[in-house]
């Protein structure tokens, strides 16, 4: 069976380094490790606006900004099929269909739906397009028969309502679907990076994050407001690491070689962490050495993003032929579903030479 990708991100502002350590980096890794048939990354433009519908030139705006993100990151539009969601019609009609298969009840115990409604206040207003976002995203993963969904943890709840839809699907109709996996980043600080003000979830809409996209200026006043420990008050002070943004994202971004060209006097983060803890390692020297650490990272980010901008029609062009691959792929599931639930009639020559007989 071929091995293959499909992940992609909401395109409601710029991405963050929270979007970069918890799928985008690995996307560029897998993408040019050669062991994947195919890599689709999708832009889930017709997602963004089941929250943003009264909205619509906010997500088109932004559709552009993600697609400069992940090219500027590494994504290679001759290795990876990037496409918008929404010029993709076969993912309606899949969509309504798994409906079929899943309660309103396995929505509302949806962490995810839980959590998101919550963080929107929805209440008793919710979109049914956003309930249904879980049923939407089946359609986007089993459209292009992927088995590998490399995401953050809070997505985990989704691919697992995924592979029910997949296993009710095929039990029903016979096997045509393919079930996927999820695919956690390696490293435990990335599976949910927190916001730059400790809250654990890092939110466009909360404003505590640090783009991919921002200047250096920007960068370090982010960093050097960084929630730390509120009892290390004084250098001297024995620090914790435990909710300790500053020492979270140096987990996700720091290598042992950053000491070497930022940190000398310490071997690795081991150390800076033993250190800290002990006393006598003030906050701002750690978010010093971590500021150092994500400019160094967002560097090359930034000035390939620079030069992407200097030819949107390029970009569009990416996007409009990544489209029309992803449509084709996306069109012949849709026959194999629609072929196993017996809703091909004008392709099923026996089923109109049958009734033909029927009637004579």
């Amino acid at each position: 069976m071929s091995k293959i990708i499909l992940t992609g991100d909401r395109p409601t502002g710029k991405l963050h380094v929270g979007h970069y350590v918890g799928s985008l980096r690995r996307r560029v890794e897998l993408q040019d490790s050669g062991e994947y048939d195919k890599v689709f990354i999708m832009i889930a433009d017709a997602q963004a606006l089941t929250d943003n519908a009264e909205h619509p030139e906010k997500v088109r705006q932004n559709v552009v900004e993600v697609a400069l993100d992940y090219m500027a990151c590494g994504l290679d539009p001759e290795k990876s099929t990037l496409f918008i969601q929404s010029q993709i019609p076969q993912l309606c009609e899949l969509s309504f269909y798994y409906m079929n298969l899943v309660t309103v009840s396995r929505l509302q115990r949806n962490p995810t739906v839980k959590s998101e409604i919550q963080m929107r206040k929805f209440e008793s207003s919710i979109p049914v397009g956003f309930f249904t976002y879980p049923i939407s995203q089946a359609a986007d993963i089993t459209a292009f028969q992927a088995t590998t969904v490399p995401a953050g943890e809070d997505q985990m709840p989704m691919v697992e309502q995924t592979r029910e839809i997949v296993h009710k699907f095929n039990a029903v109709y016979g096997d045509t679907l393919v079930e996927p996996k999820i695919l956690l980043p390696d490293n435990q600080a990335c599976l949910r990076l927190p916001g730059t003000d400790g809250k654990a979830k890092m939110s466009k809409s909360l404003g505590n994050c640090i783009y991919l996209s921002e200047e250096a200026d920007e960068i370090k006043k982010k960093v050097m407001s960084m929630f730390t420990d509120p009892n290390h008050l004084r250098v001297e002070d024995p620090g914790s690491l435990e909710g300790n943004t500053v020492f979270t994202y140096l987990d996700a971004f720091c290598r042992k070689e950053h000491f070497g060209r930022y940190l000398p006097e310490y071997e690795d983060l081991d150390e800076l962490k033993a250190h800290y803890q002990r006393g006598g390692l003030g906050d701002v020297k750690v978010k010093k050495f971590l500021n150092h650490v994500l400019q160094e990272e967002l560097e090359l980010i930034r000035a390939r993003r620079k030069e992407l901008q200097k030819d949107i029609p390029y970009i569009y062009e990416v996007l409009r032929r990544g489209s029309e691959e992803a449509e084709q792929v996306a069109a012949q599931t849709l026959d194999k579903v629609r072929d196993a639930m017996k809703i091909n009639y004008f392709s099923d020559t026996e089923l109109i030479q049958g009734q033909a007989e029927k009637f004579q």
